[in-house]
């Protein structure tokens, strides 16, 4: 048995079914073992697009992505994907090969040599790891694992010496970590039901990605309190949107934290609320302030809870539900001092937001409209960091079920939407998957479309052009600044797009664009839909 070997054997112990990387000459001995080990590959044309692929899979499968990646150069590209999961807590690992032993730190020119690779990459992920063994490095990626099930899910990477990866080692049987959840302080716990109790008709429920395992248990939370349930983007659809209480993506409007800051009893679920999903507002508090997250230094960032709450979010709150039950709380009962109607709250703050956002977003309604028009009730949608999506898409196309909207809220990556929606496509083949990206962003990862034409996607690509890069065109002009760098060229991407061998078509107007929606989405292979936009 081989380092990699020990390697491969320890991901399919870990359920791993996908991995996404390019082949090179140190991770060959990786490339061996796959298809013994029933693990499928998907090659992207750039590591960039690895990552992306990878954090798109974890978002849709609840399963961490996994990158192979080659030393050096190709380590240093999936970086841009893999600090985007880190800012959206996504779980994934990376794993490269390294300089052999004993020639780390010498400057000796090895091929693809670093100075110091893991220790560069461990000031960029949650950590980094350069084992000595086989063994080690079987142990170290059930170690990975198992921080995924307990802890913040961040990137984690592994780098194996390439005299480990290809030297022979003693057998090795993979071992599943058994993972420790956190539980919550039962003290905390009842203290919080008693102020929950207390608050019913006038509390509030503000969710994170952190929830998004949670759906279930926040649903029940909200119905057991009356409470309007208000996302950030990462949250997006925690709560279905379509429900009475839900709010929708919210925490950037003044007129929300208006709303929070009223309300007795805010709690918080698996959020930052940072300057990412508050886009300048301020996370101020007029009551009380509960705040559930897995990451013990999160539970006073950006806004300090009154009372904490560490621990799974699920976990949590099915033990505040036990507590609530004990009192007496429980769903369609008045609230204790006979306070407001919760659905019609959700109604009037929802309206008020609608409003704004459909003033915002006027030049991508029509794509927002034929979104909703055409795709199935748990279509997922990977958006790019482009107007069209945090301007057309976030807050107004309305999501049934969590992870549905795909968004690189705190890195705020251009590329992101269509390598994410090929990760997604592998994860959930069921399902049915479209991007949405500008052109200035799409031209990041513009060959990533061979990919999913390789892998026979019927996956729809909305592109909303308009000739550079809007939004910072925008920024110039507010500020003074002739427009520098930001008109470009648009290709004709229908016919690049049928040059890769997707099918392409161009639009004037978005009066075809459901019907080229529904075409894309029953074909067999990618679909480029190039929106031609007037704004500039």
């Amino acid at each position: 048995m081989t380092g990699g070997e020990v390697v491969v054997r320890t991901l399919a112990a870990h359920g791993v079914e996908h991995v996404f990387g390019i082949p090179g000459t140190h991770n060959l001995e990786l490339y061996r073992h796959l298809g013994a080990h029933g693990i499928a590959h998907v090659t992207p044309r750039h590591e960039q697009g690895a990552g992306y692929a990878a954090d798109g899979y974890a978002r849709v499968s609840a399963r961490p992505g996994v990158c192979l990646v080659t030393a050096g150069p190709a380590l240093m590209n999936v970086l841009v994907a893999a600090t985007t999961a880190y800012a959206d807590s996504i779980p994934m690992l990376v794993v490269s090969p390294g300089l052999p032993r004993g020639l780390e730190g010498r400057d000796s020119g090895f091929l693809h040599e670093l100075k110091d690779a893991s220790g560069g990459v461990g000031r960029l992920l949650a950590w980094s790891r350069r084992v000595e063994s086989a063994e080690e490095a079987g142990e170290t990626i059930a170690e990975a694992f198992a921080g995924f099930r307990t802890e913040r899910p961040r990137p984690v990477h592994v780098e194996v010496p390439l005299d480990v990866l290809e030297g022979a080692t003693d057998p090795f049987a993979a071992a599943i970590r058994p993972a420790a959840v956190v539980a919550p302080d039962p003290d905390a716990i009842e203290q919080a039901a008693d102020l929950l109790a207390r608050a019913r008709g006038a509390a509030s429920i503000v969710v994170g990605g952190g929830a998004r395992g949670a759906a279930a248990e926040v649903l029940r939370m909200a119905e057991r309190l009356g409470a309007p349930v208000l996302s950030t983007t990462n949250g997006k659809a925690v709560l279905d949107e379509n429900h009475p209480l839900a709010v929708g993506v919210a925490l950037r409007s003044p007129r929300a934290w208006q709303h929070l800051h009223g309300e007795r009893v805010v709690l918080a679920i698996g959020t930052e609320l940072a300057d990412t999903d508050l886009a300048g507002q301020r996370a101020e508090f007029g009551g009380t302030l509960l705040r559930i997250d897995v990451d013990r230094a999160q539970l006073h960032r950006n806004a300090v809870a009154d009372l904490p709450l560490l621990g799974d979010a699920a976990a949590v709150l099915r033990r505040l539900e036990a507590s609530l039950d004990e009192r007496g709380v429980r769903a369609g009962a008045e609230g204790a001092d006979g306070h407001r109607d919760g659905v019609a709250c959700a109604a009037a703050l929802r309206a008020a937001l609608d409003q704004g956002s459909a003033a915002i977003g006027a030049p991508w309604a029509p794509i927002c409209e034929a979104l909703t028009d055409v795709l199935e009730p748990d279509a997922i949608v990977a958006g790019d960091s482009a107007r069209v999506c945090y301007m057309g898409l976030t807050r107004p196309l309305w999501r049934r079920v969590p992870s549905s909207y795909l968004y690189p809220t705190g890195a705020s990556t251009l590329g992101y939407g269509l390598p994410a929606a090929i990760g997604a496509k592998v994860a959930r083949p069921d399902r049915q998957v479209v991007a949405v990206m500008g052109d200035g962003g799409l031209m990041f990862t513009l060959p990533e479309l061979a990919t999913a034409v390789e892998l026979k996607l019927p996956l729809p690509l909305v592109v909303a052009t308009d000739g550079g890069y809007g939004q910072i065109r925008g920024q110039m002009i507010e500020r003074g600044i002739a427009p520098v760098g930001v008109d470009l060229l648009a290709p004709d991407f229908a016919t690049v797009a049928r040059g890769l061998g997707a099918r392409g078509e161009t639009l004037d107007g978005a009066d075809n664009l459901p019907d080229a929606l529904a075409r894309a989405l029953a074909a067999d292979g990618p679909t480029l839909i190039d929106m031609r936009m007037e704004d500039r």
